[in-house]
């Protein structure tokens, strides 16, 4: 990296400056007839320095170039604030539905307090700190939970509505397996028993 200029290297940059190149050419030719090793930042700082035009040049490298840029950055302006000011929209406040909550006083045991048939519903861990226990109720049959949060538990609809996915499962499921068994052996990789 080169870091002091010298009077004619400072020379050789007005000269192409003044003919309209481009500053990638500049640091070529700089560099390729002083044998120097000028980077892009180096060129710009001298330019800038030397107050070259404030160092900006368009890329086609006349000064025609830079006044047409200019204009056309003044006409994009101009439309941005012809448009006409609008307020921003006004939310109005709505009501948010009321928690459900289970009519059960939870036990809040422990993860190593729960027997295989205790509710494990959820409680605490909300802040920093809070231990997390559960609610320890005797659960409700084919339910990870007591009755109270299995009613919580349960998404919209009705059971049957409910019920529609685990049966389309079972039929993807099923479907499924009735297709691997027509596959040949060889596509497992493994012969099937």
């Amino acid at each position: 990296m080169q870091s002091n200029w010298a009077p004619a290297h400072s020379k050789a940059l007005c000269e192409y400056f003044a003919r309209g190149m481009s500053f990638s050419a500049i640091i070529y030719a700089i560099n390729v007839k002083f044998k120097t090793s000028y980077t892009r930042s180096a060129v710009l700082g001298r330019a800038t320095r030397m107050a070259l035009a404030g160092a900006r040049q368009s890329r086609g490298g006349t000064a025609s170039a830079s006044i047409t840029e200019t204009t056309r950055l003044h006409r994009i302006h101009e439309r941005a604030n012809s448009k006409p000011w609008r307020p921003p929209p006004v939310f109005k406040a709505t009501e948010t539905a009321p928690l459900r909550c289970a009519d059960v006083v939870p036990r809040r045991l422990s993860l190593l307090e729960l027997e295989c048939d205790d509710c494990r519903y959820p409680y605490g861990g909300d802040e920093e700190g809070e231990a997390i226990t559960f609610c320890g109720h005797p659960r409700h049959p084919g339910s990870s939970y007591c009755a109270a949060h299995f009613d919580l538990s349960v998404g919209p609809g009705t059971a049957s509505e409910r019920a529609a996915d685990r049966i389309l499962l079972t039929i993807v499921e099923r479907h499924e397996r009735s297709t691997e068994s027509t596959l040949p052996q060889c596509f497992f990789g493994y012969p099937s028993f």
